[in-house]
Protein backbone atom coordinates (compact mmCIF):
# COMPACT_ATOMS: atom_id res chain seq x y z
CA UNK A 1 0.00 0.00 0.00
CA UNK A 2 1.21 3.30 -1.24
CA UNK A 3 0.39 5.75 1.27
CA UNK A 4 0.98 9.32 0.74
CA UNK A 5 0.86 11.70 3.97
CA UNK A 6 0.85 14.36 2.26
CA UNK A 7 -2.00 13.94 0.07
CA UNK A 8 -4.32 12.08 2.58
CA UNK A 9 -4.12 15.41 4.85
CA UNK A 10 -4.58 17.81 2.14
CA UNK A 11 -7.56 15.55 0.44
CA UNK A 12 -9.28 15.55 4.53
CA UNK A 13 -8.79 19.00 4.86
CA UNK A 14 -9.68 20.09 1.17
CA UNK A 15 -12.36 23.13 0.94
CA UNK A 16 -11.88 23.90 4.99
CA UNK A 17 -12.96 27.02 6.00
CA UNK A 18 -10.63 29.02 8.67
CA UNK A 19 -13.02 27.74 11.21
CA UNK A 20 -12.46 24.35 10.41
CA UNK A 21 -8.31 24.81 10.25
CA UNK A 22 -8.32 26.48 13.63
CA UNK A 23 -10.74 23.74 15.53
CA UNK A 24 -8.66 20.92 13.84
CA UNK A 25 -5.21 22.41 15.32
CA UNK A 26 -6.41 23.15 18.55
CA UNK A 27 -8.20 19.74 18.70
CA UNK A 28 -4.74 18.33 17.70
CA UNK A 29 -2.93 20.22 20.49
CA UNK A 30 -5.31 19.69 23.23
CA UNK A 31 -5.45 15.85 22.39
CA UNK A 32 -1.28 15.60 22.43
CA UNK A 33 -1.47 12.33 20.39
CA UNK A 34 1.96 12.63 18.64
CA UNK A 35 -0.17 10.69 15.45
CA UNK A 36 -1.31 13.69 14.69
CA UNK A 37 1.85 15.49 14.51
CA UNK A 38 2.65 14.93 11.25
CA UNK A 39 -0.57 16.48 9.78
CA UNK A 40 0.40 19.82 11.99
CA UNK A 41 3.35 19.33 9.54
CA UNK A 42 1.84 19.33 6.77
CA UNK A 43 -0.35 22.45 7.64
CA UNK A 44 3.16 23.92 8.44
CA UNK A 45 5.05 22.90 5.01
CA UNK A 46 1.72 24.61 3.17
CA UNK A 47 1.93 27.49 5.16
CA UNK A 48 5.58 27.93 4.68
CA UNK A 49 5.36 27.47 0.97
CA UNK A 50 2.57 30.20 0.64
CA UNK A 51 4.04 32.63 2.65
CA UNK A 52 6.36 36.04 2.45
CA UNK A 53 9.89 36.19 3.96
CA UNK A 54 8.64 38.70 6.12
CA UNK A 55 5.86 35.82 7.69
CA UNK A 56 8.98 33.53 7.78
CA UNK A 57 10.86 35.71 9.65
CA UNK A 58 8.05 36.89 12.57
CA UNK A 59 7.33 32.83 12.44
CA UNK A 60 10.92 31.70 13.38
CA UNK A 61 11.44 34.97 15.81
CA UNK A 62 7.85 33.75 17.42
CA UNK A 63 9.06 29.85 17.57
CA UNK A 64 12.75 30.62 19.11
CA UNK A 65 10.86 32.65 21.56
CA UNK A 66 8.48 29.76 22.75
CA UNK A 67 11.56 27.33 23.08
CA UNK A 68 13.47 29.47 25.45
CA UNK A 69 11.22 29.12 27.85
Amino acid sequence: MNFQIREAITANVKGDNPQDFQETIQDAIARGDEHLLPGLGVFLEKWWQTSTEEEHAKFTETLSKAFQN
